[in-house]
């Protein structure tokens, strides 16, 4: 596919492909901006229409309009190919070889599901009882209706596959579009139709609602060519314009949830659906913001989607916070029909999520009884192993240890001696312990200036343990990143500032190391060989 990436960036200018989502100005050679993650206070994002890259300082993300279409939008490589390839009129068939068939049927799918989208928006229109479970039973205006392409499948066992048929498609393309039972009828009747809508607006499944008493509630799309649930996150096609303008994401449990958020103007509400979260839900969302707030309920069922949240969370860098105040609603749905308003306030007033979830540990044990004392100090330290940050951490510490009434010193003792075969708590059993094989922000910040060093600035004394990359778009972000740091320097001295970096950078990876070393300690036997090993290289690296 590189030719058909060669093309595309041949058509489209960085730019301009940039400039729809950043505010762009002149700066000599160069082009300046907001970061589009809503990071900065002063222009920190940068763009080389010359070499075709942009850079984005605050965040530290860089790349060509390839990665940046993936940032920005939340989307894999692949989906960003065939959204640029559609803007710059280029057709990937033609570079695809033995994935043309799978792109064939992929479009015959897409094709299929639109047409089923338009005519079930006719059967809404032409049935009075089902628009008057729309709009009045559950509160939808037209303009949400239409926004969400909300329609209506016939009861009729074949109602669907005779229109589409008509239309041209086989059985076999309907059925690999998720239309289809495994009878060869229509997969939804007599439901309210809502279709799943990927990132680039086209349909690529539905959520059914049923209209009357009967099982299931819901029902979604298979998997399928187009449609992964893991991967599929509900409404973001609506919510990205308010998420980019507002920075911060609500996550709230069900699609009628969202749907009704975005009615009530929080139009930045997501849902998973039909399935938990995922690290791929994290991570795409974690692209478009570092600020996401949980709407979930307080039950066991709420408490254990907050602690998954921040398990995953555990090394995304994400500030992430719980709306808790339903005002005596049970959900975000009941809330928007009892006051919008009320909804708005509520997604302000939120509380941090490890505060949250202590705060419900805490409801459902007796802390003045010993027992009880035991369960939640399991409970909070687990939990307290996903808080990255060490003042974070140290004052959560200081929290607990004060609800238990003991020193923190104790806390943090039984905290090393943790195990992963300590006895869990059914809310918190299937927490796994945190990854501690990445690199911190500020760590990567500055490899890339001591890289941008090395390839730009004429090193020959200072040696820097970084190899050099290959790939030419991250040379051309490197030379950004070199130009950046001494555009307001008269007259640098780069083998001095090589040899300070280094310095910083080899104390920060230590400590990093340490860090990492302390993490593992407290999962293994105090008895062990290899507790002991692990001991002696942090004591090694203390005294180094």
């Amino acid at each position: 596919m590189d030719g058909a990436k060669e093309e595309i960036k041949s058509r489209l200018a960085v730019e301009d492909v940039v400039g729809g989502y950043v505010e762009l100005k002149r700066a000599g050679r160069n082009l300046k901006g907001h970061s589009p993650w809503g990071v900065d206070k002063t222009p920190s994002f940068m763009v080389s229409p010359e070499k075709g890259i942009w850079h984005d300082f605050s965040a530290n993300k860089g790349g060509d309009i390839f990665t940046f279409i993936m940032e920005v939008e939340g989307i894999s490589f692949r989906e960003a190919m065939e959204k640029l390839a559609a803007r710059a009129g280029v057709d990937l068939a033609k570079y695809q070889g033995g994935d043309r068939d799978l792109s064939r049927r992929k479009l015959r799918a897409k094709e299929a599901l639109a047409l089923a989208t338009k005519y079930y928006q006719a059967c809404l229109v032409r049935s009075k009882s089902v628009c008057e479970y729309v709009f009045y039973n559950r509160n939808l205006n037209r303009g949400t209706v239409e926004e969400f392409k909300i329609g209506y499948s016939p009861a009729s066992g074949k109602a669907l596959h005779t229109a589409l048929e008509k239309r041209g498609f086989t059985e076999k393309e309907l059925d690999e579009a998720g239309l289809l039972n495994r009878f060869k009828t229509d997969m939804f009747r007599d439901r309210m139709m809502v279709p799943f809508i990927d990132t680039s607006g086209d349909v690529i499944g539905f959520t059914a609602r049923i209209l009357k008493k009967g099982e299931p509630k819901y029902l979604n799309t298979p998997e399928t060519i187009l449609f992964n649930k893991s991967r599929f996150i509900f409404g973001l096609y609506h919510a990205k314009e308010a998420i980019r303008r507002h920075g911060f994401i609500v996550i709230v449990e069900g699609n009628m949830d969202v749907i009704s958020s975005h009615q009530a103007g929080v139009k930045e509400a997501v849902a998973t659906s039909g399935t938990a979260m995922t690290e791929q839900h994290l991570k795409i969302l974690s692209n478009l913001s570092s600020d996401i707030r949980l709407a979930y309920d307080g039950d066991a069922a709420g408490i254990k989607a907050t602690e998954r949240a921040i398990m995953l969370a555990g090394d995304l860098g994400i500030d992430l916070t719980v709306i808790s105040n339903y005002h005596g609603a049970k959900d975000p749905d009941e809330l928007i029909q009892k006051d919008p308003a009320l909804w708005q306030q509520a997604v302000e007033e939120r509380v941090p999520a490890v505060d949250w979830l202590l705060n419900k540990y805490e409801e459902n044990l007796n802390l003045r009884l010993a027992p009880d004392k035991k369960k939640y100090s399991d409970i909070a330290l687990k939990l307290l192993s996903y808080v990255k940050d060490e003042i974070e951490r140290a004052a959560y510490e200081e929290k607990v240890a004060k609800k238990l009434g003991v020193e923190v010193s104790i806390l943090r003792e039984k905290g090393e001696r943790l195990n992963k075969k300590l006895e869990q708590s059914a809310s918190h059993k299937y927490l796994k312990k945190p990854k501690t094989d990445f690199k911190p922000d500020h760590i990567k910040k500055i490899e890339d200036s001591l890289l941008a060093l090395k390839v730009y600035g004429g090193i020959t004394n200072t040696k820097i343990p970084l190899d050099i990359p290959e790939d030419e778009t991250r040379l051309d972000e490197l030379e950004l990143i070199f130009n950046r740091d001494h555009e307001s320097i008269a007259n640098p001295n780069y083998e001095q500032e090589a040899t300070d970096l280094l310095k910083r950078y080899n104390l920060e990876i230590k400590k990093h190391r340490i860090k990492s070393l302390n993490e593992k300690l407290a999962s293994l036997d105090e008895e062990s060989e290899e507790y002991s090993d692990i001991l002696k290289e942090i004591v090694e690296l203390q005294n180094s």
